[in-house]
């Protein structure tokens, strides 16, 4: 991997979360990447375990989907947790940036926090022609010709809706979810009213990760989703009564961007006018 320019350095700020793990914050985005408990720990909580692994019987090729890759953890923790499961793992990812996971892979600390063989793995995911860059967008129908219908895991870790609305929009879920098998789960660490009002009318069912017992107050971790209605499992619960209010009410309605090209702005002023709301995000 190239070494950080000078314009990367006053982007990307080095992060460490409180499990002491990687993390970078974006000024362009005005977002970190992972929360402040750690990057390490939000992968585990929010992806890994709510995947339900055990699911597959050993020897089992897992195909997985990955949006936002970002710094690679969430790959690398499931790199390990395939490892340790005894399954295979065919895996993609979409990517505008290379520079987080350059950044990551270049620091001591994040080699450092994984197992035996994850950090050679992820490398050669990085470079093996799997990892696609530009505009997920665009670049979502390149996945779609190979994988549609075939993914086990659809992971989607993009900056929040109201930094990149690109990335939640309608148009761009209903291709997503075109990626998972009948059994396949989509998981994310959003919660928004959009997404889920959106997920549950593509016909997904939904349900909510539960979030680790010492995040005193925190409802949810995120959102788990497939064609199919999800087996029980300690990392879901159902969406509760309230829950399903919010998604009725202003919250709820979708982002969109039909011609797949609309910038941040625009997909966030057409919402705001789809809610009733004026510029200054008043009812009108």
């Amino acid at each position: 991997m190239a070494a950080a320019s000078a314009d990367t350095a006053a982007d990307l700020l080095l992060r460490r979360g409180a499990d002491g793990s990687f993390s970078l914050y974006s000024r362009s985005f005005g977002e970190g990447f992972h929360s402040a408990a750690g990057a390490l720990r939000e992968a585990n909580e929010k992806f890994v375990r709510p995947a339900a692994l055990e699911r597959f019987a050993p020897g089992r090729e897992l195909v997985v989907a990955e949006v936002a890759v970002g710094t690679g953890t969430n790959t690398a923790a499931l790199i390990a947790a395939c490892r340790a499961a005894r399954l295979g793992f065919d895996w993609w990812g979409l990517e505008q940036d290379p520079r987080p996971l350059a950044l990551a892979l270049a620091d001591g600390g994040f080699r450092a926090q994984w197992p035996a063989g994850v950090i050679p793995r992820l490398e050669a995911l990085g470079a093996g022609g799997r990892l696609l860059l530009g505009d997920a967008r665009q670049r979502l129908p390149d996945l779609l010709g190979p994988l549609e219908g075939s993914c086990d895991l659809v992971l989607l870790d993009a900056f929040s809706p109201s930094r990149c609305p690109q990335l939640w929009s309608r148009e761009f879920l209903e291709r997503l979810v075109r990626l998972l098998r009948n059994d396949g789960r989509l998981l994310t660490y959003c919660s928004a009213a959009a997404l889920r009002r959106c997920l549950l009318d593509l016909g997904m069912a939904v349900q909510a990760i539960r979030p680790d017992p010492a995040e005193a107050g925190q409802w949810s971790a995120g959102t788990a989703a497939g064609p199919a209605p999800l087996a029980p499992h300690p990392a879901l619960r159902p969406l509760e009564p309230f829950e399903h209010e919010h998604l009725a009410s202003r919250a709820g309605v979708p982002y969109r961007d039909p011609s797949g090209t609309a910038t941040a702005a625009e997909i966030l002023e057409r919402r705001r006018r789809e809610q009733g709301l004026g510029r200054s995000g008043r009812h009108r």
